[in-house]
């Protein structure tokens, strides 16, 4: 699944993008790699060694938008998170939230931060993860709310990973 900005979210697509990602194989070892759409070029996903990172939902482009649209379009992007956190729960259990502000945005010495976590900023991806797991085959599901720049969409990601996650470690120690 490939959302394109401004696209009305879809719960059961983006269930179904969740659980097919669930039972895809991960890569065992590799270059982490990122895919985009043919067309358009938009980011369709990044896969690296035990993870698939991917985008279910994005809004239209903030630019020009401030005050009241500025926080109905927060908002909706929030509620489109608590439905499908709130449909997960339901099926897989009460999730738990790792906070990623803090660890991401702590840059140190320069040194990266081991994968998922390096891609997830690498992408501006410093969104809070909701957390299940593990889940069947031995996954982990993640989703987040992420927004890179005050003027690009809002944008509701996937990370699926073959081992659990915590809190990323500081670089700098």
């Amino acid at each position: 699944m490939t959302p394109h900005a401004d696209t009305p979210f879809d719960l059961p697509s983006a269930v179904s993008a969740i659980e097919t990602a669930l039972s895809s194989p991960l890569p065992t070892s590799g270059p982490t790699t990122g895919q985009g759409d043919p067309l358009t070029g938009e980011w369709t996903s990044t896969r690296g060694e035990g993870f698939l990172f991917f985008p279910l939902w994005q809004s239209a482009s903030l630019t020009g938008v401030y005050g009241r649209e500025w926080n109905e379009a927060e908002a909706r992007a929030e509620s489109h998170l608590a439905a499908l956190t709130a449909h997960l729960d339901t099926h897989w259990g009460p999730h738990r939230t790792l906070n990623m502000r803090a660890p991401l945005l702590r840059r140190g010495s320069g040194e990266r931060f081991p994968e998922p976590f390096h891609t997830l900023s690498a992408k501006d991806c410093y969104g809070d993860l909701t957390l299940w797991g593990p889940l069947p085959r031995t996954r982990w599901a993640a989703l987040s709310l992420n927004q890179s720049d005050g003027d690009v969409p809002l944008i509701l990601t996937a990370l699926i990973t073959d081992h659990p996650l915590t809190e990323p470690p500081d670089p700098a120690s």
